[in-house]
This record gives structure tokens, C-alpha cells and sequence, in this order.
């Protein structure tokens, strides 16, 4: 089977992966944050290949873990705006001026700012490791081919951008290895600075590599636009980008759910306008692009459900359920409905096809030699003789 031929679409695991996104935005349950989370890396673990941008996804997740951390510690040493009744600790303060009043440093810390704090840190960790997935399913020069002409200057600085870590990673992990195989040290803060020069060697290489190839492409060449089409690609452009942020916004607070809808509908198509018509000033062709298939509307479609579902489970559902209270404390229970809703973001882990580094693992490797070829070669080497042999079979004359 052709691997391109069956690979999704770059697109879809994005839309996949911000609806994951989206739900976990609107919710502050570690339940549900944690399912989110689960279902993200589950997908990860028998959808993704062996390209370098896949092994990304552990990064995040360490990323995660590190900002989780970091709330905590900030709700230890500054405070926070929670009351509490159960002391935890009590840490010396230190007195600051009246103008820096309602920031304070060290003093009592309760469970119930501790429990604020890690709410809020698992919401935004969920975040990062929704789109650590989508960075780790999607191939970023694939995305890259797919967007419209208008966005291809800005897309391939967004793509760049976001290929740098997942190199950085990688340049890392095979320095590590090599110190490894030497008998050197790959932990501490020593090897560590002596790994860093080399991966920003790498990094500056791959950077001049990278701008020649682009000039050899002749990237940033445009074609001769009326002046008027310029001004309104920027103005649709440009007001449909503004009207998506707003509709977002909307969507996504509480207070703006009403407008959210019809201004991100309107800014869609605004938007969608500005590329079409941006479009015609890039002079570029696709080679071999890719194709929005069936698959691709089921992943994308789970992902878009997953965030409806979250988002209508919320206007029904008791406040206390999507977001539990640290004030008194309480144990978070799971909403059906809302981890139902969640489940349907494993949709992808069977509608998508396997990847061949996964096939490989599973013993199906398409290349192995057939039997027949295996016998022949078998019976040839059992016939081969010696030269001793052959001469001593030959008549005496």
C-alpha cells in the first residue's frame, strides 16, 4: 500500500487537536483535564511515525509537567487570592511597600490556594499537550503545502518556527546517545553545556541550509496585482482575521456566547475572501497535494464534537461539575455527559490508517522475501561443493 496515498491530512490533525483544545479552555476539572489529556496521547502512541517532529510530543508533555510545577510554586511563595481555613505551612513574609498591596511574599499557604493553583496549572498544561499532539501527528512541510497562496510567506515562518523544537529535541537526544557510546556522562549540568554548542552548530547549519534552498526556490516572488485588489485582500484579510479573534473570544467566555457564533461565521468567510483573493499575487504551484478525504472529515469532525459537546455540556450541566470549587474543599466528581463528549475524540485512533513504523513493530513488513525464494536459495546452498569435492568426482585419466 502507498503510505502518501493513505496518510490524513495536516489540517485534520490540527482541527483534531483544537477542539481538544477548546474543550479543555472551558473546563477546570483535573477529571476531564486529565481525560483530555489521555486521549491526546493515546492517539499520539498508535498514530504517529518515526519523523522527528513526532518525538516531540514527550517535550510537551514534560513542558506540562513543568508548568504545573511552577503555578504551584508561585501559589506557595506570592499567595493567592483564595481563602482558606487549612493551613498547610507557614512561611516567614516579608514586608512590602503600599504600593505593591495585595501581592505579598511567603506567609500562610492552605490547601485551597494549593488546590486553585493546580487547577489552573493542569488547564493550561492540557493546552500544551493538546497541541504538542497536533505537532506530533501533523507533518509540518505537508501543512505548509496546504495553505493558501496569501499565507504562504507567514506560513512558512509559523512552520519554521515550529519545526525548530522538535529538531532541538532530536539534535539532543542523538548527542546524548553519542556521549553515551563514548563513555562520557549525558546527565548533569556539565554535559549539558557541552552538548549545547553542538545543537546550536546544528541549528545555525540547518538555518543557512535552509535560507539557500529557499532562494534556490525563489521563494518571495510575487506576481503584478492591481493596487485596489491589494487594498481590499487587506481589508477582507484583515477584518475576517479580527472577527475570528472575536467570535473565539466569545465562544470560548461565558459572557460572550450569544455573538460568538455569528461574528466567527462572518469572520470565516471574510477572511476566507482576503486568501482568495491574496492568492493570485503568489506564483507557486503544488506538487502531488494533499487530499481532504473521508478520513480527514471524521478526525477533524471528532475533534470539532469533542469542543460542541464540552461547550453545550456546559450551559446545562451545574457550574460545580465543569468547575469544581477550591473554596470549601470538595472532590471533584466526573459529568457523564461531558466525558462522553470527551471519549468521541478517540475516533481517530481507528478511522486513521496505521503508520508503517507501527506496521513494521507489528510484524507486517511487506518487504520479506517469499517462501518460493527462500527454498531455492536453501536447495542452492545444499548443492554447493567444494573444489576438493568436484575434483574428486571427476574420471581418472
Amino acid at each position: 500500500m502507498n503510505d502518501r496515498a493513505c496518510a490524513l491530512h495536516p489540517g485534520a490533525w490540527w482541527v483534531w487537536a483544537l477542539g481538544l483544545a477548546t474543550a479543555a479552555s472551558r473546563t477546570t476539572n483535573p477529571l476531564l483535564l486529565g481525560l483530555l489529556a489521555a486521549v491526546a496521547g493515546y492517539v499520539v502512541a498508535v498514530r504517529r511515525t518515526d519523523a522527528p517532529w513526532a518525538r516531540s510530543y514527550g517535550a510537551f508533555l514534560r513542558i506540562g509537567l513543568a508548568v504545573v510545577a511552577i503555578r504551584l510554586v508561585f501559589a506557595v511563595v506570592l499567595g493567592s487570592p483564595i481563602p482558606g481555613t487549612h493551613t498547610v505551612l507557614t512561611l516567614p513574609e516579608v514586608p512590602l511597600p503600599h504600593w505593591a498591596r495585595g501581592v505579598r511574599l511567603g506567609g500562610r499557604v492552605t490547601a485551597e490556594a494549593l488546590l486553585f493553583a493546580l487547577y489552573d496549572g493542569l488547564k493550561l498544561a492540557t493546552l500544551l499537550v493538546c497541541v504538542g499532539a497536533a505537532n506530533a501527528l501533523a507533518s509540518p512541510a505537508r501543512l505548509l503545502k496546504s495553505l493558501p497562496g496569501a499565507l504562504y510567506e507567514a506560513g512558512m515562518a509559523v512552520v519554521v518556527a515550529m519545526t525548530f523544537a522538535p529538531h532541538l529535541v532530536a539534535d539532543v537526544r542523538r548527542l546524548r546517545a553519542a556521549r553515551r557510546l563514548r563513555g562520557r556522562p549525558d546527565r548533569g549540568l556539565k554535559a549539558l553545556l557541552q552538548v549545547g554548542l553542538p545543537v546550536l552548530e546544528g541549528a545555525l547549519e540547518r538555518s543557512v541550509a535552509l535560507a539557500a534552498a529557499m532562494d534556490a526556490r525563489g521563494y518571495g516572488r510575487t506576481a503584478h496585482v492591481p493596487r485596489a485588489v491589494r487594498h481590499t485582500t487587506t481589508a477582507l484579510t484583515l477584518g475576517g482575521l479580527l472577527a475570528v479573534c472575536a467570535g473565539t473570544y466569545g465562544l470560548l467566555a461565558d459572557a460572550g456566547a450569544a455573538y460568538g457564533a455569528p461574528v466567527l461565521a462572518t469572520g470565516v468567510l471574510l477572511a476566507l475572501a482576503g486568501l482568495w483573493l491574496g492568492g493570485r499575487r503568489t506564483l507557486r504551484t503544488r506538487y502531488r497535494p494533499d487530499r481532504w478525504g473521508a478520513r480527514a472529515w471524521l478526525v477533524a469532525g471528532s475533534g470539532a464534537a469533542v469542543a460542541a459537546l464540552t461547550i453545550w455540556a456546559a450551559a446545562r450541566e451545574p457550574a460545580t461539575a465543569l468547575h469544581p470549587p477550591a473554596f470549601p474543599l470538595t472532590a471533584p466528581t466526573l459529568p457523564l455527559w461531558p466525558a462522553a463528549g470527551v471519549l468521541v475524540g478517540l475516533l481517530p485512533a481507528w478511522v486513521t490508517p496505521v503508520p508503517p513504523f507501527h506496521r513494521s513493530r507489528e510484524g507486517l513488513r511487506p518487504l520479506a522475501p517469499p517462501r518460493t525464494a527462500l527454498r531455492a536459495v536453501s536447495s542452492n546452498a545444499g548443492r554447493a561443493e567444494s573444489p576438493s569435492a568436484r575434483r574428486d568426482k571427476e574420471p581418472h585419466t
